[in-house]
């Protein structure tokens, strides 16, 4: 058995669902000025291919304590719906059929939260979603801290190998597809590293190592 794991934000996806879903929120209402300016950053240096922003996922999650979970479910799945549905690469859906085909599992790895991926995973049909979660505490309220291991940089190497752990599969055996340099990590531990639409630094780097890079187009 073989693995294919998929980055979500600018590669399966033309945009990034951090900085749409920041801007849906500042509509609404529901974000500071002044935390709208920090995520701003932490999304900035993130499209540059920062590879050291944990710090800022942990902002994150900070950011929403004492939110109520099964609305944050509510509104992230009728976001998605509304306005992100339309978003994905047409070379992404070409590799998921080809991957599908081949009888290779499907994973999403992502620094999306399970909210997110759990409407991506059933549209997409995939088999299994890595993702960033949050601590919920017995009155159905976030306390702020992510549960287990933050999913980014390092984190995904760490999420990519427990489940490959789980389902007997060795790393030389799947294949990752990313526009990112902050998931280096785990493109240099697959047997097949793909970049997708990279940023500057990933492509640099993928091109001096031989891997593939390819343009999965803008969604249709």
């Amino acid at each position: 058995m073989s693995v294919a794991f998929f980055d979500f934000d600018k590669t399966l996806l033309s945009k990034n669902s951090g900085s749409m879903w920041l801007r849906h929120e500042m509509r609404q209402g529901r974000v500071s000025a002044w935390t709208s300016v920090r995520a701003g950053w932490w999304l900035l240096r993130y499209s540059l291919g920062s590879t050291d922003l944990e710090h800022g996922v942990r902002e994150a999650i900070r950011a929403i304590k004492g939110q109520p979970e099964d609305e944050m479910r509510r509104r992230v799945h009728a976001w998605y719906h509304a306005e992100v549905k339309g978003l994905y690469r047409p070379g992404g859906q070409a590799a998921l059929s080809h991957h599908r085909a081949q009888g290779h599992k499907l994973v999403l790895l992502t620094s999306a939260s399970n909210y997110l991926s759990e409407v991506v995973q059933q549209e997409m049909r995939l088999d299994h979603i890595l993702c960033n979660r949050f601590e919920v505490n017995a009155e159905g309220l976030y306390t702020g801290e992510p549960e287990g291991q933050v999913c980014y940089g390092q984190g995904k190497l760490h999420h990519a190998q427990s489940y490959l752990n789980s389902v007997g599969v060795a790393l030389e055996d799947c294949w990752f597809y990313t526009d990112s340099m902050a998931d280096l990590s785990v493109m240099e531990v697959v047997g097949h590293p793909v970049a997708i639409n990279p940023d500057p630094r990933l492509e640099r780097v993928a091109k001096s190592r031989g891997w593939p890079v390819k343009d999965w187009g803008l969604s249709e």
